[in-house]
């Protein structure tokens, strides 16, 4: 039968020791106080990420990851048009990296109805757009039915437009356009749509791409920009450089990124106070095992010099206390595990915590967990603890002698 070693044997019977009736309750306090800080630490981590997760969705919802326009354009609604057969189309749509592209173009108009007057940004769209990824933020109705032969007349619009319009499903949408000659459609809705982003919700609506060519005057293949859509999010700054690149000397790629930075500038600050809380959140799991380190060293001072004066090693001696402070920081770590996730799980899945979607953009808190930073989260706070608890082991094991340590008791 293997061996157990004494320091190991020496950690099990302090932990079980009945008799310890000063330090018990404490180890249990230290329990629930490092439990307490894993959850906070988890919720932190799947808040921040859910919420980041949340608003990149709405964004690439109602657009892509990348965007190729005319070099020469500006951030005007009114673009200069490009042709939407580019060679670099086709080199992008073998890319494994990329999921696939479509073609936009944009036309700024006013939307009159019996008493409301307001401005509508119109994005026309064809048969590349990849309505599926559009889907979560449908409210009411479907997508628009686009036909190869005739040109629809459908529309979807947001829901804050439909409630200040006073617009229902079904109904017409008289639409008028400033240019020379002016000129007017008229759309039936067919659905309503919502993301939280008040950059799209007050202004755009989606139509049939044609709608748009023929306003403009522009041919079947004229549109306003392509957009490029990619697999894997963490990679939209290497593909967006990549689609830049091929791109014609004409063109220009540009991510949501560079499109919006005000909005990723703000989520980027996310990250700087995740990190300021994780940190204080650490140095509090810190101080409460080393607070019940070192009771637990003052509780068994009399043991410690038992086991020097029949020969013991003081390096024996400290690793089974480190031990003991690591099953005890490992139980207040599967602890505020379990609870953590199950509260994430429960936030997911049932929307308790209800949030203003016109300040956060979002209804409820979005919570999305990542397998690796949760287990980095947990490597990294044992580990530190237990470097940092090799300090005060070693301090006291050269401090406490045989002698000194009999008569303390």
């Amino acid at each position: 039968m293997p061996h157990t070693p004494l320091y190991f044997f020496l950690s099990r019977r302090i932990l079980k020791d009945k008799g310890n009736t000063f330090s018990r309750p404490i180890i249990h306090l230290s329990v629930c106080g490092i439990a307490l800080g894993l959850v906070i630490m988890i919720l932190a981590i799947g808040i921040t990420s859910g919420y980041k997760k949340a608003i990149r969705d709405c964004v690439i919802a109602m657009g892509s990851h990348i965007r190729i326009t005319h070099f020469d354009q500006n951030y005007s609604f009114e673009q200069i048009p490009i042709n939407k057969s580019q060679s670099v189309v086709s080199l992008l749509l073998q890319h494994p990296d990329i999921i696939g592209v479509q073609n936009y173009a944009t036309k700024v108009g006013v939307v009159k109805t019996a008493d409301q007057v307001e401005g509508i940004v119109l994005k026309g769209v064809d048969n590349t757009f990849m309505g599926e990824r559009f889907k979560q933020n449908m409210v009411e109705g479907s997508l628009l039915a686009l036909s190869d032969t005739t040109v629809s007349d459908q529309i979807i619009i947001s829901k804050r437009m439909s409630s200040k319009l006073q617009l229902r499903l079904g109904d017409k949408v008289q639409t008028y356009f400033v240019q020379d000659p002016p000129r007017a459609r008229m759309f039936t809705v067919v659905g309503i749509y919502e993301t939280g982003m008040t950059e799209y919700d007050e202004r755009y609506a989606l139509v049939d791409l044609r709608q748009i060519q023929k306003l403009n005057d522009w041919d079947s293949s004229m549109v306003s920009g392509i957009e490029v859509l990619i697999k894997d999010y963490s990679k939209i700054d290497e593909m967006g450089s990549y689609v830049h690149h091929h791109a014609g000397y004409d063109l220009k790629a540009e991510t949501i990124k560079q499109i919006y930075p005000d909005i990723f500038d703000w989520l980027a600050l996310f990250d700087t106070n995740v990190a300021i809380l994780l940190i204080i959140t650490t140095c509090v799991c810190l101080i409460t095992i080393v607070s019940i380190f070192f009771i637990i060293i003052l509780e068994q001072t009399y043991t410690i010099g038992i086991l020097k004066s029949i020969g013991m090693r003081t390096n024996q001696v400290m690793r089974s206390f480190m031990l003991v402070a690591g099953q005890i920081l490992m139980r207040g770590m599967l602890i505020g595990n379990a609870l953590g996730l199950l509260l994430g799980y429960l936030q997911q899945h049932f929307h308790w915590v209800k949030l203003n979607p016109e300040t956060y953009y979002v209804s409820a808190v979005p919570i999305h967990f990542n397998v690796c930073s949760i287990l980095l989260l947990n490597v990294g706070v044992f580990v530190v603890c237990m470097l940092v608890l090799l300090v005060p082991a070693w301090i006291v094991g050269r401090k406490i002698t045989p002698i000194e340590a009999i008569r303390f008791e």
